[in-house]
């Protein structure tokens, strides 16, 4: 075969440090569009990017060159960077060490580009915790409580 044909769609999701609720309304807007340029960098795209103020969801569209640890290593860390140096009054923004990635079918993308979407609304009913457990159950992740909010 002459070329690679692919449509590698992944829901990822991870927290703030301590899921410390840091992602305000003026914070939100810009460093969602950051993560989204930090995604095109790899020649990505980043189909959704939203959360609250503890935690953020992202689908993604990468190519098969990169792999998922090497753009989370990459996004939280220069995401991260960026919002010390805009903000000198953000200096204990940060990431929680890990992430969830979940692949997606493009037969369920515009569900989960709704779920993504609807994150305000959906944690009014649920927390972070429960819901990333809950993704953990459903996908078959083995998983020790005792060290997945680090």
């Amino acid at each position: 075969m002459a070329h690679t044909f692919t449509n590698l769609l992944t829901h990822v999701i991870f927290s703030t440090k301590d899921r410390t609720p840091s992602i305000d309304a003026e914070l939100k807007p810009q460093l969602f569009a950051y993560m989204g340029g930090i995604v095109r960098e790899y020649n990505g795209t980043a189909l959704m990017v939203n959360g609250t103020p503890d935690h953020v969801h992202l689908l993604l569209r990468l190519p098969p060159s990169v792999p998922i640890a090497e753009a989370m290593r990459v996004l939280k860390t220069n995401s991260s960077r960026w919002v010390h140096e805009k903000w000198s009054s953000r200096s204990a923004f940060g990431w929680q060490t890990g992430y969830g990635a979940f692949s997606v079918s493009q037969s369920n993308a515009s569900a989960v580009l709704r779920y993504i979407g609807n994150q305000e609304e959906h944690h009014q009913k649920v927390s972070f915790q429960e819901e990333f457990i809950a993704y953990l159950q459903r996908h078959g992740i083995e998983y020790d409580e005792r060290y997945i909010w680090q």
